[in-house]
């Protein structure tokens, strides 16, 4: 873990499995078990028992707890055909009744929300498969600031996978103004809209210590014109490391421009999502951007992080993968860290600690350059 702007802002990257510093599982379960009164999570998915156990812990010291969930991941495999096959005999009723799990320990996402629910916890879902991709606990903010007030978001699923066999990042923000951003969102949730059928008021960025912090909701807010515009800002050097990225998006256009500008282009792709025809890998290899892939042999599961560091001055990272789905439908949240610029007008989010940004910037190109250099190969078509 990295403290940044005074402590208001950590970041973790993980997991330890695979040579990263932190543990993601251990850094969730610390954050939900220091509130106070209350917990606001809007998570994709939860099958982590420990994450799980922190928050039954949490509404049984009689904290309020709302959790919102993607519904896909709580329905049954089966579909209705392999229903129909199934006919009236008594096998019938094991789809019914009978949870499957690889162990006899293990708790699935239905096991988890059953337990939720028995301990009284608020619980929903999405009212649309598949498009509920946030990533975020907001503690202790109902309105008004706390000591404990925070805000935990990144690529990170409340998942054994995704905590412990998949590259991935974590933020906290310690400051009211980011939980208020975030509590917007949560209350949108909250009323049933989801996707596309919101209007979002223009972000805003706070200044945290010197560090410019914006924040963006998709698809209210397209995420994707903004990391467009942040590219553009490339004078010296672009890393990534980026689990789904599509040529349906307009963001592999803007690196091969940067690329073709004299800026240093290269990043990671997830290898299972980066071989597809659809992925741009081909093409941004072509136009002489550096492509590496996770090589199979590595216990690395997928590379799931959403992460960009444009030269020493500018982070982004969240939940946002790089394609067409999630900026026309999913909900997904990014969030901007720093700004090239020394004069920064407050309104824009200064005034700018250029040498803070560089920090964050040096942390997290650190585990990009540790996943290229330990993790990965370079990409051959």
């Amino acid at each position: 873990m990295a403290d940044f702007a005074n402590g208001k802002i950590q970041a973790f990257v993980g997991p330890t499995e695979l040579g990263a510093p932190d543990d993601l599982e251990q850094a969730i379960v610390d954050f939900i078990a220091g509130a106070q009164e209350s917990l606001d999570i809007a998570v994709q998915e939860i099958d982590s028992q420990p994450i799980a156990q922190a928050i039954l812990d949490a509404r049984w010291r009689g904290l309020s707890v709302r959790v919102f969930l993607e519904h896909s991941y709580l329905q049954t495999d089966l579909t209705a055909n392999e229903i129909a096959d199934i006919g009236p005999s008594p096998a019938r009723l094991d789809p019914m009744w009978v949870e499957p799990r690889p162990s006899p320990t293990f708790r699935t996402n239905r096991d988890i929300l059953n337990a939720l629910l028995r301990t009284d916890i608020e619980v929903h879902s999405d009212l649309n498969n598949e498009i509920f991709h946030q990533k975020f606990v907001i503690r202790d903010y109902r309105g008004s600031t706390k000591p404990t007030s925070a805000l935990l978001t990144g690529s990170t699923n409340f998942t054994g996978t995704d905590t412990h066999s998949n590259l991935n990042h974590i933020v906290i923000f310690h400051d009211y103004r980011i939980c208020r951003d975030y509590m917007v969102e949560f209350d949108e949730i909250s009323l049933g809209s989801f996707g596309r059928q919101r209007l979002g008021k223009v972000p805003k960025p706070h200044n945290l210590d010197g560090v410019p912090v914006k924040v963006l909701f998709a698809p209210d807010h397209t995420p994707e014109l903004e990391i467009t515009k942040l590219i553009n800002k490339t004078t010296r050097g672009l890393d990534f490391a980026i689990f789904t990225f599509s040529g349906s998006s307009g963001i592999d256009d803007a690196m091969i421009m940067a690329q073709r500008a004299g800026c240093a282009v290269r990043g990671a792709l997830d290898p299972g999502q980066g071989r597809f025809g659809w992925a741009p890998t081909r093409w941004l290899h072509e136009a002489g951007v550096q492509i590496f892939l996770p090589r199979q042999q590595t216990p690395v599961r997928k590379l799931h992080h959403k992460l960009m560091v444009i030269d020493d001055a500018i982070v982004v990272a969240g939940s946002f993968n790089y394609t067409g789905p999630a900026k026309d439908y999913n909900d997904e949240n990014i969030f901007v860290l720093g700004s090239p610029y020394a004069n920064l007008p407050k309104a824009e989010g200064g005034p700018n600690d250029l040498a803070e940004n560089k920090r964050i910037c040096d942390f997290f190109r650190a585990e990009i350059d540790r996943i290229i250099t330990n993790l990965s190969d370079p990409y051959t078509p």
